[in-house]
């Protein structure tokens, strides 16, 4: 299964790099075709006259052109900002996306009707058939099974040592659950680490310019400023998406953790009734 995993955050790996790559080689392929437009010594009307196309036609094409959407604008700045920090924004991106999807996978999988698997190994519990019992927690998937499995191996044991058994696998089920979150959150915290220093570089570069040019041009300015504060965008987006799916992730083991607690309660309770009709 973890096999399966790791190929799926593979897969969403290369798809999303290779979606990056394309956005940047739609841009440059876009700016050269801006250049070539621009140098064109033809003005606008005789180009609409040659071609017999109507102001009010060309004026609707560019506006169409222009509302491409959210997507569409947040493509266009991607491309305006730094590579080499866009890049690990990127990469942040990736990286937290990767271990957001295993773990949502996990989760789910790790998800069962905990009541209707109570309720059966409770039938099975006070018929007195603690094989079956262990059989249907053995063949059953989830931290709520194994936790009663690993009860049912000591129902011969005392009251107490069964409960800290259960506590104790408990507590390691719990570790598992959490596995892999604390990479989700040092993602969320680099995302915006990063786009804040490509906005300082950035801002350094733009001085430097100004320095070259020996003046202080509003364009120079402007320019430097926009490309720098690109980067802080990004990553203050990077890491709102991380955090939406974290909080979504921790909702789950939340309510696994709860199932556990349940169950356990409920297990301990049976396996009294067993002892005290035994």
């Amino acid at each position: 299964m973890k096999k399966w995993i790791a190929y799926f955050a593979m897969i969403i790996f290369l798809f999303l790099s290779s979606s990056v790559s394309a956005i940047a080689q739609k841009g440059v392929s876009g700016g050269v075709k801006g250049n070539v437009v621009l140098t064109n010594d033809t003005s606008l009307d005789e180009a609409l006259e040659e071609n017999d196309v109507p102001l009010n036609d060309a004026a609707q094409s560019v506006g169409n052109d222009s509302d491409g959407g959210l997507h569409q604008s947040l493509k266009k700045k991607f491309i305006e900002g730094n590579a080499g920090f866009m890049s690990l924004v990127a990469l942040a991106l990736i990286l937290g996306l990767a271990f957001c999807i295993e773990r949502i996978i996990y989760l789910s999988l790790s998800e069962i009707d905990a009541k209707s698997f109570m309720s059966k190994l409770e039938d099975k519990i006070i018929q007195r058939d603690i094989e079956g019992a262990k059989d249907l927690s053995r063949n059953t998937r989830g931290p709520v099974a194994s936790i009663c499995y690993q009860g049912l191996l000591r129902i011969d044991s005392s009251i107490e040592e069964i409960e800290r058994s259960i506590t104790s696998y408990g507590n390691v089920q719990s570790a598992n659950l959490e596995k892999g979150c604390s990479w989700i959150t040092l993602f969320i915290a680099i995302a915006p680490s990063l786009g804040f220093l490509g906005t300082v570089i950035g801002m350094v570069m733009t001085f430097d310019q100004i320095q070259l040019a020996g003046d202080i041009s509003p364009t120079i300015v402007a320019s430097g400023m926009k490309v720098a504060l690109i980067t802080t965008i990004f990553g203050i987006i990077v890491a709102l998406v991380l955090q939406v799916f974290y909080n979504y992730i921790l909702s789950k083991i939340e309510h696994l953790t709860a199932q556990m607690e349940e169950s356990a309660i409920a297990l301990l309770d049976s396996i009294v009734k067993y002892k005290l009709t035994k």
